[in-house]
């Protein structure tokens, strides 16, 4: 029993001294803490006055409004006025029927040969259409010069940024499936 008791003392004595010594440490550890915000000074810029806003004038008020529709429909007189010789053609004729798919829609899936003219084979909408040069496809008046075994080369009648219509080249590709 006094064997217990003492054990017991000495297990008390040694966690208070313990304690004792980690308060210490904590307290060295808060001084220096205090000292180092003491020294350090942040650096802050100032900020800079902002600008004087000082408002232009809109002077073109009594100017004709660029999206009006008077402005529009002068334009879109002048135009039928005079037409664009390569869309003047192409306005005229009937469509045929794979001109109203897109060429994205349509795909080039083989080529065939009678009596010495390539014909080529394109997928549109599940159905197969049998092509030959000069037929039209696409909606930007797609007109095929030339089919070789892997493409389908035509020309398409665009408008430009200035929109103005001019020719553009365009291919089809042959699209193999993954066996």
């Amino acid at each position: 029993m006094i064997v217990c008791r003492l054990s017991r003392f000495l297990l008390i004595i040694g966690v208070a001294s313990l304690a004792v010594g980690c308060g210490s440490e904590s307290e060295e550890l808060q001084g220096w803490m205090d000292q180092q915000r003491r020294e350090v000074k942040p650096s802050i810029t100032p900020l800079v006055a902002p600008k004087k806003f000082d408002p232009a004038p809109y002077q073109s008020a009594q100017a004709v409004e660029p999206f009006s529709n008077q402005k529009l429909s002068v334009a879109l007189k002048q135009e039928a006025r005079q037409p664009n010789s390569l869309l003047a053609a192409e306005i005229n004729r009937r469509k045929e029927p794979l001109e109203f798919y897109t060429l994205d829609g349509m795909n080039m899936v083989g080529s065939v040969t009678k009596q010495g003219k390539p014909f080529a084979l394109l997928r549109v909408d599940n159905l197969l259409y049998q092509v030959k040069v000069g037929d039209y496809l696409g909606q930007n008046y797609g007109r095929i010069l030339k089919i070789t075994e892997t493409e389908i080369a035509l020309r398409e009648i665009v408008q430009d940024a200035a929109g103005e219509w001019i020719e553009r080249p365009s291919t089809l590709q042959l699209q193999e499936k993954a066996r």
